[in-house]
């Protein structure tokens, strides 16, 4: 699994002109499933996520966790994470898992975090056409991927 973290100042995820899910300050994640991911993938995600330090204390250092600012976070399906780029200007999306696997991982990485979090994680729409709005804070922008734990 692939994610990129964007601490926001506030994110939202429009469909067909409807505001899906919207967010104040927390995180905008975008999540990326590969066919080899597993549930093991989101418990070590869903604990980085949770302890990742990057809100600013009280001397402005990035110190405090999202638990800490009471934070909130939207999470976006994106296989285009996925991608493969080596060969010619097209990318391939081939690693990326089909939707009988991706789409019970997505649930379960939003459920778990919704659990750790303590509250409720706003969601996209798996296989919609998504329009993402956010104000990046910093900006600060993460990648993380399961297959990079060490």
């Amino acid at each position: 699994m692939r994610i990129v973290i964007q601490r926001v100042k506030h994110a939202s995820v429009t469909i067909n002109g409807n505001v899906k899910s919207a967010i104040q300050q927390g995180y905008l994640i975008l999540l990326g499933i590969g066919e080899d991911d597993n549930e093991e993938d989101i418990s070590w995600l869903v604990n980085k996520v949770i302890g990742l330090r990057v809100f600013d204390d009280e001397q402005g250092v990035m110190n405090k966790s999202i638990m800490e600012v009471d934070g909130e976070i939207l999470v976006v399906s994106q296989f285009t994470l996925m991608a493969s780029y080596k060969k010619g200007n097209r990318p391939s999306y081939l690693r990326a898992a089909r939707h009988e696997i991706s789409i019970p991982l997505y649930n379960k990485f939003c459920k778990e975090l919704s659990q750790a979090l303590g509250k409720t994680v706003g969601e996209g729409e798996f296989g919609a056409d998504m329009k993402v709005e956010l104000l990046n804070d910093g900006p600060v922008t993460i990648c993380m991927d399961t297959k990079n734990k060490e």
